[in-house]
C-alpha cells in the first residue's frame, strides 16, 4: 500500500494551499462555500472557482470570473417552420425543442451537436439543423471523454464498464472510496 492511500482528505479551509486543494476531489458546494467564506466570487462552473480559489489561497490574485457575454437579438417565437432562420444568439429553447422534436420524432434531445449547431449557425434555417442531426447521429453514439468537470460521472462510467454486475450501491461506496484518496 503507498504512503498516498494513507493520507486523509483535508478539511476545505482557507489554511490550505492551492497545490493541497487541486490534490483533492470537491464538490461544486464546497467549493463554492469556501470561495464566499474568502470573500471571493463563486461564480462561474467548477473548474473557474477551483483556479479562483488556488490562486487566492496561494496568496495571488485570483482570475476574474468569466461572464457570458449578453445575448441580444430576437428570440424566435412559435410557430417556426424549415424554413425559420436561426437568429443571433438563439439559445436552445422549448420552442426549438417543439420544433425538433416534431420533425425529428421523440428520440430528439439537444446534445452537444445540436448546441453548439444552434449557438455557431446564425443564419441557417432549421431545416438545415435537422439535416445536421441526422448527420451526426453515427458520431454523437461513439464514446466521447468526459469533460474533467463530471469526474463522479467519469468515473461512474469507468467503474460500471470494469463491473458490469455492480449495484448503483457498489458504485457509489467505491466513489466515496476513490474521493477520499488525493489525486495525484
Amino acid at each position: 500500500m503507498s504512503s498516498k492511500e494513507n493520507e486523509n482528505r483535508p478539511a476545505l479551509t482557507p489554511a490550505l494551499t492551492g497545490a493541497e486543494l487541486l490534490r483533492w476531489y470537491w464538490t461544486l458546494a464546497e467549493l463554492s462555500a469556501l470561495a464566499r467564506e474568502m470573500g471571493l466570487s463563486a461564480g462561474g462552473g467548477k473548474v473557474a472557482v477551483t483556479a479562483r480559489l488556488a490562486a487566492a489561497l496561494d496568496g495571488n490574485r485570483p482570475p476574474e470570473p468569466v461572464r457570458a457575454p449578453r445575448r441580444g437579438g430576437r428570440r424566435l417565437a412559435a410557430p417556426v417552420d424549415g424554413d425559420t432562420v436561426i437568429p443571433e444568439g438563439q439559445p436552445c429553447s422549448q420552442v426549438l425543442r417543439e420544433f425538433f422534436v416534431r420533425e425529428i420524432g421523440p428520440g430528439f434531445h439537444f446534445d452537444a451537436f445540436m448546441r453548439d449547431y444552434v449557438a455557431q449557425h446564425a443564419g441557417h434555417t432549421l431545416a438545415e439543423a435537422v439535416a445536421h442531426w441526422h448527420a451526426t447521429r453515427a458520431r454523437a453514439a461513439e464514446p466521447r471523454e468526459v469533460a474533467a468537470q463530471f469526474e463522479f460521472n467519469r468515473f461512474l462510467r469507468d467503474w460500471h464498464a470494469r463491473h458490469p454486475e455492480g449495484t448503483r450501491e457498489q458504485a457509489l461506496s467505491a466513489w466515496r472510496d476513490h474521493r477520499a484518496l488525493p489525486r495525484h
